[in-house]
C-alpha cells in the first residue's frame, strides 16, 4: 500500500492513540515487573473485555458510556480481587492471575456463543482496530492519561497495593478499547523488560521501545498491507531487542 495523503489521516490517529497507551503502560509495567506478577495486565484487560462483550449481549449501545462503565467497573471488581490474594496468598499470585484470565476468557467464549458475530468480537477484543481510533476519542483519553500519570508519578508508593491495582485498571481498560489485549500486554512488558538491566536513564529508553515500535509497525503494516496490530507486536519486540543490545553493549564497554 502507498502512503499518501489518505493513509495518513488514518496513520496519525492510530499513532497518538499508541502514544498514549505507552506513556502510563512504561511505568505500569515497571511496576508489574518489579513485583512479578507480568501476567495480571492480561488478566485485568480480560476481565475488562467480559464487561464489554456483557454489555453488548445485553444490547447496549456499542460506544455508549454503559459500555464504558460496565468495562471499568468489571476491571476495578477484577482489581479488588487480586487485590485480595496478593495480601492473603502473595506467594502464588501469578497462579491465581493465570487462573483469573483463563476464567474470564471461557466467559466471554461463552457469552459470545450465541452471537453471529463472536468470532470477530473476540478478535477484535485480542488484535484490536488501532487503524480505525476514532480522533474525537483522542482528547478525552488524553486527558485521562494525564490524571493517571498525574497520580503515578505524584503518590507512588503512597497509593498502596490497592491505589495501584485501582490506576492499573483504569489503564487498562482505557487501553483496551483503543488497541486490544496484545498491544496492551506488549507496551505494558516489552519496554519495561528491554530496560530492566539499565538503570541509566531507563524511562527514556523504555518510551522510545514504545515510539519506535507503533512508528515502525504502522507505517510497515500501511506498507506490506499487514495487520496493523500483529505488525506493532513484532515491531515493538524488534525495538525491544535493539534497545537492550545497545544498552548492553554501551554497558560493557
Amino acid at each position: 500500500m502507498n502512503i499518501d495523503a489518505a493513509s495518513l489521516g488514518i496513520l496519525w490517529p492510530a499513532f497518538i492513540a499508541g502514544l498514549l497507551v505507552t506513556a502510563t503502560h512504561v511505568p505500569l509495567g515497571m511496576q508489574v515487573l518489579s513485583r512479578g506478577i507480568v501476567f495480571i495486565d492480561l488478566a485485568v484487560a480480560q476481565i475488562a473485555g467480559v464487561g464489554v462483550i456483557l454489555a453488548d449481549f445485553l444490547g447496549w449501545e456499542p460506544t455508549g458510556v454503559a459500555v464504558q462503565v460496565a468495562a471499568l467497573s468489571a476491571a476495578i471488581a477484577g482489581a479488588v480481587l487480586l487485590t485480595w490474594t496478593e495480601r492473603r496468598w502473595p506467594e502464588v499470585q501469578e497462579a491465581v492471575i493465570g487462573v483469573v484470565f483463563v476464567l474470564a476468557s471461557s466467559l466471554a467464549i461463552l457469552l459470545l456463543a450465541g452471537n453471529p458475530r463472536g468470532g470477530e468480537h473476540l478478535k477484535e477484543l485480542l488484535v484490536g482496530q488501532i487503524l480505525w481510533v476514532n480522533p474525537a476519542r483522542l482528547p478525552l483519553v488524553a486527558l485521562a492519561t494525564a490524571a493517571i500519570l498525574a497520580l503515578w508519578f505524584g503518590l507512588g508508593e503512597r497509593l498502596g497495593r490497592m491505589g495501584f491495582y485501582l490506576l492499573f485498571a483504569c489503564a487498562v481498560t482505557m487501553s483496551l478499547q483503543l488497541v486490544g489485549l496484545y498491544l496492551v500486554f506488549i507496551s505494558l512488558v516489552v519496554p519495561a523488560l528491554a530496560t530492566y538491566y539499565q538503570r541509566r536513564r531507563r524511562y527514556a529508553k523504555a518510551y522510545a521501545v514504545g515510539v519506535l515500535g507503533y512508528a515502525a509497525g504502522l507505517l510497515a503494516s500501511l506498507w506490506l498491507d499487514l495487520p496493523s496490530g500483529a505488525m506493532i507486536v513484532c515491531a515493538v519486540v524488534a525495538a525491544g531487542v535493539l534497545v537492550a543490545f545497545v544498552g548492553r553493549r554501551a554497558s560493557a564497554s
